[in-house]
């Protein structure tokens, strides 16, 4: 500990002595304080309309519209599955009969 305080002691020595260095430190330190005090340029506002973000409204009635969709999809996939077996069920009886009529039955 005694090591660094000696360090900061000749640092501050040196900075005494040196006042052109001192002169410096505070010239910039008054240049930060004044830059921190100027209000912040207010960035450059466009000429062109940006388009607002859709509403809840709008995403509620999307979200519903989905869900009709999906279920409208639904009922669909059931009605070809449902007309599906029912034409394997008509082609095995038809082949059923068919082939009792070729045997004379």
């Amino acid at each position: 500990m005694s090591d660094a305080l000696e360090k900061a002691e000749a640092a501050v020595k040196e900075a005494s002595v040196d006042t052109a260095a001192v002169q410096l430190a505070f010239a910039a330190m008054e240049l930060a304080k004044m830059a921190q005090q100027q209000p912040a340029a207010q960035p450059h506002a466009c000429d062109h309309q940006h388009k607002q973000g859709r509403g809840t409204g709008e995403w509620l009635a999307i979200g519903c519209a989905v869900c009709v969709g999906g279920v409208g999809i639904a009922f669909a996939s059931i009605a070809i599955a449902i007309g599906g077996i029912s034409v394997a069920i008509l082609a095995l009886v038809l082949r059923s009969i068919w082939t009792d009529i070729r045997k004379g039955k």
